[in-house]
């Protein structure tokens, strides 16, 4: 029986951090979910486990032949290869786009065209075979690599926050095809930040803290010992105040007689292909919405047109602040009023930079810091950092040495930072631990509450929306179209 067994393992991850695994034992046909808060090791854990990392100290015996492992990193480093393969908006007349089309990833490494039409099947994913990968949404890059790594048929499957970006029925199905994998004998181990994403098929649970296997059981057991650690923290954020924006008296507010949005008849198209399809839609103010809808749906194109980044907003009938898009605004002067985060935002925000410098350079709307720093503004930025834990000389951290989480929880301070009359908050919570995702909607109702910002918010999953919320927006699949249904929830 094939088995991987570490004792007292010791593994590198730079030159002052080290992974410890005292006892881990994985038999064939098991399942694991390790668990733990950002910057705990999770990641780190996935790559020992897929035999990237090197031993330092102590045994790790594996009869595992083909552990394969997904991640993040591996998502964001894929997208960006195929946006440097070339820039489209250049393209000459009839030259073609030399971007990969999803079955072209997903055969990357086995090339088996039945069995990638089969997986693309399992996934709902069929129609997106012949589409530029670059141009898919979070949640269908996420399916077409999980097609790509079950092509290959690992003895040992490692997936590292596998259910983040997908909606709530893509989870369902990822879930249950994983549980149909574990019955016929696949040895699965997932790497999750959410205790509730652990599917019922896992049979054994592993916390890790501080870079340390700390906890090690069956699933009840951990679960409830990890449970009660988080009622303790929750009791913690109570009467937590937020440091002030740069200058309270400057805040910019919609005109009194107005609504904060209007959206006439919204239309965009890609090839003649509708993502948004006559979409009518009006914030007024005080409103705080969330909206809802599966993989492809179009929610973030419509952020897109609202933050002033894609180009079909200016052939909309759109109103922003009292003001109609393409009157003569430039790009910063819609900026300037929104605090956006965002998966893409994420992947885009590549420049070598300090956490410091990512959550000050919210103050400009800017990936990176291209002008003076006031003193306020220095001032304002150590406090969020000590409130992410990162006080001191912590804030000088390089951005990209954090763990995922840890660098989604920056980009969010950097989006509250200057107190926006609008926030964006597009899947927010994504690749955060229960105790950040607890610490972040307190961060948002503390700054709703204060009652000059309003929120627009997407997430899949229900339970992560802020007790703020007042409307709710839903994208609901008709035929090849999306019908939009608003609702008045308080």
């Amino acid at each position: 029986m094939a088995s991987l067994h570490i004792s007292q393992g010791v593994y590198r991850l730079s030159d002052t951090r080290t992974l410890t695994l005292s006892e881990l034992n994985i038999n064939r046909g098991e399942s694991w979910a390790f668990v733990g808060s950002n910057g705990s090791g999770k990641s780190a854990l996935a790559r020992a486990l897929a035999g990237e990392l090197i031993l330092l100290n102590g045994e790790s015996q594996s009869d595992f032949t083909h552990p394969v492992r997904l991640s993040f990193e591996q998502l964001q480093k894929l997208v960006e290869e195929e946006w440097q393969r070339n820039n489209t908006d250049l393209l000459s007349p009839g030259e073609e786009d030399t971007g990969r089309t999803a079955a072209e990833i997903i055969q990357e490494q086995v090339k088996d065209p039945p069995r990638c039409a089969a997986l693309a099947a399992q996934f709902g994913i069929s129609k997106l075979l012949d589409r530029r990968f670059k141009y898919l949404s979070t949640g269908e890059t996420r399916k077409t690599l999980l097609c790509q790594v079950l092509m290959q048929q690992p003895d040992l499957l490692v997936l590292d926050e596998p259910f983040d970006g997908l909606d709530v029925n893509a989870r369902a199905q990822l879930a249950e095809l994983l549980a149909g994998l574990s019955q016929q004998g696949q040895t699965v181990a997932l790497v999750l930040n959410r205790f509730d994403d652990i599917p019922a098929f896992v049979q054994h649970v592993g916390v890790l803290a501080d870079c340390t296997l700390a906890t090690v059981g069956p699933r009840e057991t951990v679960m409830a010992e990890a449970l009660v650690a988080q009622l303790a923290h929750s009791e913690n954020l109570k009467g937590m105040a937020l440091p002030e924006s740069e200058d309270p008296g400057e805040r910019v507010r919609p005109p009194a007689d107005s609504p904060l949005i209007v959206l006439r008849n919204g239309v965009v198209e890609y090839n003649d292909r509708p993502i948004l399809h006559n979409l009518s839609w009006r914030v007024d103010q005080g409103q705080h919405w969330q909206i809802v809808g599966e993989n492809g749906a179009g929610k973030s194109t419509l952020l897109s047109l609202i933050t002033g980044d894609h180009a079909q907003g200016y052939s909309n009938d759109l109103t922003l602040f009292g003001r109609r898009r393409g009157s003569g605004e430039t790009i910063w002067d819609i900026k300037r009023h929104i605090g956006y985060v965002s998966s893409s935002l994420h992947l885009d925000y590549r420049v070598s930079s300090s956490v410091r410098n990512v959550i000050t350079s919210g103050f400009f709307d800017s990936i990176g810091i291209y002008q003076a720093v006031s003193d306020r503004q220095r001032y304002l930025t150590s406090q969020w950092l000590e409130l992410l834990g990162l006080g001191g000389n912590k804030g000088d951290t390089p951005f990209h040495s954090l763990s995922w989480g840890q660098q989604r929880l920056a980009l969010i301070a950097r989006g509250l930072v200057k107190h926006p009359a609008l926030l964006i908050l597009d899947e927010p919570l994504q690749g955060l631990d229960p105790i950040n995702r607890q610490l972040v909607r307190r961060f948002v109702d503390v700054l709703i509450s204060e009652g000059d910002t309003q929120l627009l918010f997407v997430s899949h999953h229900a339970e992560d929306a802020p007790e703020c919320i007042t409307h709710r927006l839903s994208f609901i699949p008709d035929g090849d179209i999306y019908r939009y249904q608003q609702d008045h929830l308080k």
